[in-house]
């Protein structure tokens, strides 16, 4: 049996991640998209202080045009078809040069609430652990999925990130919620049931806020998942520059960021274009 050698590896994980909000005072960073997938990118967002990274199938997607898709909603409605073993090179990639104090979790097929059902296998898994990965990042819509997603990530020595969404959102990354009381339950449940790291999709798309902040219904959610439960708390979708500021002491002791990341360098590539062709 390998139980004490997987639950080493797990605690030095959680390790790199209480570090992280230490360092960075409270509340850390999960950089993803396009510094989870490009391993240059990666290690540059890890010189400019970053502790945490997350390659993702649906952003390997886009990354490689896979079936020519040119948007991340394109990407998500085929990122069940990214292979483990493309998601382990990715992984790999990643580690080998971000260094082995940068914690990382991965998306992979299997760990969202797929559009075509895609079942997570201990092979899978143990490929994945092998590249270098930490956790999984896991968009589980239901209770039941996500408790053998924990099962399968512990018994090979992976935390595991889980989220809860609104059933209203264009994509369900997680458990859905309508209510604070049902985000407040259902946190509950899911550290019961051993999920490491808790996290909320936040939405931001609420019209009429101002620049900078965060809606009362997201806040009264943050409020909610934050009050109900003792490990780490995320925050994910629509953070970007202008509204980061706002996560500051609300209790949420990660920030995931990806797509404000991805447009910022879009833009650079786009000035740095134009700029060498004018004449």
């Amino acid at each position: 049996m390998i139980i004490g050698d997987m639950k080493q590896k797990m605690e030095l994980a959680r390790k790199k991640v209480l570090n992280a909000i230490e360092e960075h005072q409270g509340t850390t960073l999960l950089a993803t998209g396009v510094t989870g997938d490009d391993a240059r990118l990666a290690l540059a967002a890890v010189q400019a202080g970053a502790r945490m990274v997350e390659p993702n199938h649906p952003a390997l997607a886009l990354a490689r045009g896979y079936k020519g898709v040119t948007s991340m909603h394109a990407a998500e409605e085929l990122r069940h078809e990214i292979t483990m073993e493309q998601m382990a090179e990715a992984t790999r990639g990643v580690r080998n040069v971000v260094g082995k104090d940068i914690y990382i979790t991965v998306g992979a097929p299997g760990t969202f609430a797929e559009v075509m059902p895609t079942p997570l296998t201990e092979e899978g898994v143990v490929l994945l652990a092998k590249a270098g990965a930490d956790g999984l990042h896991t968009h589980k819509a239901t209770l039941e999925d996500l408790k053998d997603v924990v099962d399968i990530a512990h018994r090979n020595g992976l935390l595991v990130d889980a989220y809860i969404a609104h059933p209203a959102d264009r994509h369900l990354f997680g458990i859905p919620c309508a209510t604070p009381i049902e985000v407040g339950d259902t946190a509950k449940r899911m550290q019961d049931i051993g999920v490491d790291f808790v996290g909320l999709m936040t939405g931001m798309s609420y019209e009429g806020v101002k620049a900078g902040e965060i809606a009362d219904p997201v806040k009264e959610r943050i409020e909610a998942l934050v009050k109900s439960v003792t490990v780490p708390t995320l925050a994910e979708g629509g953070i970007n520059l202008d509204n980061f500021k706002a996560f500051m002491g609300t209790g949420v002791k990660i920030i995931v960021v990806g797509t404000a990341i991805d447009d910022v360098a879009r833009k650079a590539v786009d000035q740095v274009i134009k700029t060498l062709l004018q004449h």
